[in-house]
């Protein structure tokens, strides 16, 4: 091939068009959700009493912590999946699911007696927890880091870690619908250890699929 065959070659590649990064986020989004979802009615479903426990704060506040953190993880992995963008007070707003955490840990240790408290943190589900969370937000994981892929993270462990909490904040909250323990004792301790799981692997697996 001649240098100007070459050179007409590789203008032609830059004006391929690629799938815009909106589009790649709106689609991994909108499947990671659909593949949680199976595979929660597939493997647990909801908890028999979930009519009635919706009607209570404590079941309720499971999601608004899981929600807070999708959510918030989710527009920071945004910014970080695209090289050199300042991220502004995203990060910050990934303090608000650790924070409502707290919130509801300190009303649960006022308002409950000491003697009870040992019994909620441990639960009965802990080991349940762990295990189907990872297993829940594993799928939506992989999607988020080929969505990552597609664009050009500087930071890819960070970003992967970002991408893990959000698979994380997806899993967690369709696993609160089939969880009967709804201390914030118990969501502090075994759910944030099973979504950290999920960010140690995004951590890892980014650097893996999304480096470049």
């Amino acid at each position: 091939m001649q240098t100007h065959e070459l050179i007409k070659a590789l203008a032609a590649d830059t004006r391929r068009p690629g799938m815009p990064m909106s589009v790649a986020w709106s689609a991994a989004t909108v499947i990671a959700v659909a593949i949680a979802a199976a595979a929660f009615f597939a493997l647990l479903g909801p908890r028999p009493d979930f009519a009635s426990a919706a009607q209570t704060l404590r079941f309720l506040f499971k999601f608004v912590v899981t929600i807070a953190l999708a959510a918030s993880a989710f527009g920071l992995l945004r910014v970080l999946s695209r090289p050199e963008t300042a991220t502004g007070r995203l990060p910050s707003y990934l303090a608000i699911a650790p924070a409502l955490v707290v919130a509801g840990v300190a009303i649960e240790l006022a308002v409950l007696p000491a003697g009870t408290w040992p019994a909620r943190l441990i639960g009965t589900n802990s080991v349940v927890c762990l295990t189907f969370i990872p297993l829940l937000g594993i799928g939506p994981l992989l999607l988020l880091l080929l969505a990552l892929r597609h664009g050009a993270p500087s930071r890819p462990a960070l970003a992967g870690a970002v991408a893990g909490l959000t698979a994380g904040g997806i899993a967690a909250t369709f696993y609160a619908a089939h969880c009967t323990d709804d201390s914030p004792l118990f969501l502090a301790a075994w759910y944030t250890i099973a979504i950290a799981i999920l960010a140690l692997i995004g951590a890892l697996g980014a650097l893996r699929i999304a480096r470049w």
